[in-house]
This record gives structure tokens, C-alpha cells and sequence, in this order.
């Protein structure tokens, strides 16, 4: 059984986003109920998360930005746009959610877990560099990707999005860079509007922010064809030395918030191929973060179906073979647009 740590907190039930909302406490409470259940939560590590210090959260975000979230601590609700809100809580809960990334990867480099998954609310990926948006107010998975290249010396770091929206933050953040690469699978068009086939990246960063857009209805081929035929082919060319995974789970085909299909099994899938890939190419380093994932009982039977991958309880075949699927037309789309900067 490999060494897998977790990252929980009070703080992450506590930040409240108001009566109705989708991003719920609910959300931690199903899968800390999942950990006791299973009996996995005496077989993972619990890491004991620290809080982000305002110099590591601005190798992403602007000083502004910090600022305008620190000023909501201890306030009643502050709007931050439509559906992003703040709590009394909401502040320490967001720095304590990009702490639990750091601390993770720190285990990791240190030789004391060999992979890690911190459920964290808030979640991250919309968060603008000085902008909260879409239940996110600050961008944990980039703010992981800067600390490894410029703190950790890490050169290569893949994050790889599965969440049904696109991350445009994350996007945005590394967007002129090589040392970053971004590879998301998401519903489009669907909130927030970017992550079009042609937003490859820009300057030194061409080629390394990789979109495969899809239509809704997608499902468990779809998305492991995708990763088998796209994402493979660009890991074995940029061997990452860290792999960061922003695992939303809104893809599950009761979300009410998405229109895909996958299956608890799906993510098993999805999990092994990320896991098979960084024992490959990052000498097994991989961490996963919580994203989206709006129905209580998928979030329950997707996230234990994942530990249960990172836990090697069980190793998932994601072969599908030559099958055609729905994807089919996007993945050679995806192929053309990419080819002046990956084979496939």
C-alpha cells in the first residue's frame, strides 16, 4: 500500500457561502463520512495542513488581490461577484486550503508520503491572479505549480484539469511560461467561457497550455481515450518532474451543475492513468486537489474510488483499446492544432 496523505480541516467546513449555494460544507462532511466508513481514514496520513504565507500565495495572485481577501476576514457576507461569497471564516479557510497543497507537496519532496490528496474548500482553479471568481478566492493548484518551479526547483510541473468547467485562472497564470503545463478536458462552451481549442499559450508558454473542449454528454471512453491519445503522448515528451491533478468531480453524470457522464469507475480510471504516468516520468510524484463536485453521494463513491487508486487498494485498467466514441472528432482536432509542438 503506498504512503497517501490527506489533508482535512475545521476551517473548510466552516467557510459558508450562504443558503442554496452548491459550494456547500456539505461537500467535506460527505467525504470525511466516506474516510470513516470505508476504514480509509486509518490507512491514509493525515497531514497536519499549515496556513500559506501572503509571499507564497502572491507568487500567483497580485498583493492586491491578498489584501482584499484578508479585509473579509471576521466580516458577515461580502459578494465577491454573483455566486463567490465571503463568511466570517472564509479568508483563514482559503489560506489554510492553499496550505494544505504546500504542505502535501512539501511530504512529498521529503520523502514522507509518496502521494497526497487534500480535500480543501474553497476551491481554486477560476481564481484570477487579482480577481475571486467561481466559488474560488485563491487558486490553490497554481499557487502549488509556482511554489515547485521557484521555490522547490522543480524545472517541468504538469497540473492536468479534470473538473468539468475550465480553469481559467490556472490558464491565465502560466500561460507565457514553459515551466508549467497546463492540460484541461472540460464542458464547453460552459462557465467561465475560455478554454477554446486554439488557446495554446503565448511566448515561451506555446504549446504548453493544452484544451480539449467537449460537448456535454461525455463519459467514461471519452474521457480516458482523451488522456490516452492527448495526454500521454504530451507527458512521455515533457516528463514532468511533479504531476498536479485538479480533481473536480462535477463530470460525475448526476452533478447538477455539469452534463457529462463519467462514473465513479470513470475516475478510477482517470486516477490510475495520472498515477501510472507519474510513477513513469515524475518518480511517482503526484498530488491530487479538490475542485468541483456538486451531487453529496457522487462526491461520497468518486473521491473513495480515487483513494482507493492512490492507495494501490486496487489498480484499474483503463485500456479501452481502438473503440471509437463521441470524443473522436475533438481528439483529432486537438492532434492538428497541437502538432507543431507534440507528437502524437
Amino acid at each position: 500500500m503506498s504512503r497517501t496523505g490527506i489533508v482535512i480541516d475545521k476551517l473548510f467546513v466552516d467557510h459558508d457561502n450562504g443558503m442554496g449555494h452548491p459550494e456547500t460544507s456539505e461537500r467535506i462532511l460527505a467525504i470525511a463520512e466516506m474516510l470513516r466508513h470505508t476504514g480509509m481514514r486509518d490507512e491514509v496520513t493525515i497531514l497536519e495542513p499549515r496556513d500559506a504565507t501572503k509571499e507564497e500565495i502572491t507568487l500567483v495572485h497580485t498583493p492586491e488581490h491578498y489584501d482584499k481577501m484578508a479585509s473579509t476576514r471576521g466580516r458577515p457576507r461580502v459578494f465577491l461577484d454573483a455566486d463567490t461569497t465571503t463568511s466570517p471564516a472564509s479568508f483563514d479557510a482559503a489560506v489554510r486550503a492553499v496550505g494544505g497543497m504546500l504542505s502535501s507537496i512539501d511530504a512529498i519532496l521529503e520523502g514522507k508520503l509518496d502521494r497526497a490528496f487534500p480535500f480543501v474548500r474553497p476551491p481554486g482553479h477560476h481564481a484570477e491572479s487579482g480577481k475571486a471568481m467561481g466559488f474560488c478566492l485563491f487558486n490553490n493548484v497554481a499557487v502549488g505549480g509556482a511554489y515547485l518551479t521557484q521555490l522547490k526547483g522543480i524545472e517541468r510541473v504538469l497540473i492536468v484539469d479534470w473538473d468539468v468547467h475550465h480553469g481559467n485562472g490556472t490558464q491565465h497564470m502560466f500561460y507565457d511560461r514553459s515551466d508549467v503545463l497546463y492540460f484541461s478536458a472540460h464542458q464547453y462552451p460552459f462557465y467561465p467561457g475560455t478554454g477554446a481549442l486554439n488557446e495554446t499559450g503565448s511566448g515561451d508558454g506555446g504549446g504548453f497550455n493544452v484544451n480539449v473542449p467537449l460537448s456535454e454528454g461525455m463519459g467514461d471512453a471519452e474521457y480516458i481515450k482523451i488522456f490516452s491519445e492527448i495526454l500521454g503522448p504530451v507527458i512521455e515528451q515533457y516528463k514532468p518532474g511533479f504531476i498536479l491533478v485538479s480533481a473536480g468531480f462535477d463530470t460525475f453524470f448526476e452533478d447538477p451543475l455539469g452534463g457529462m457522464r463519467v462514473t465513479p469507475e470513470g475516475f478510477a480510471r482517470q486516477a490510475r492513468f495520472m498515477l501510472d504516468a507519474a510513477d513513469k516520468h515524475s518518480d511517482g510524484k503526484i498530488a491530487f486537489i479538490l475542485e468541483g463536485g456538486y451531487n453529496l453521494d457522487g462526491l461520497w463513491i468518486c473521491t473513495k474510488e480515487v483513494l482507493e487508486e492512490l492507495l494501490d487498494k486496487k489498480r484499474t485498467d483503463y485500456d479501452i483499446g481502438s473503440q471509437p466514441t463521441a470524443a473522436d472528432d475533438v481528439i483529432e482536432k486537438v492532434k492538428k492544432e497541437h502538432s507543431r509542438f507534440w507528437e502524437f
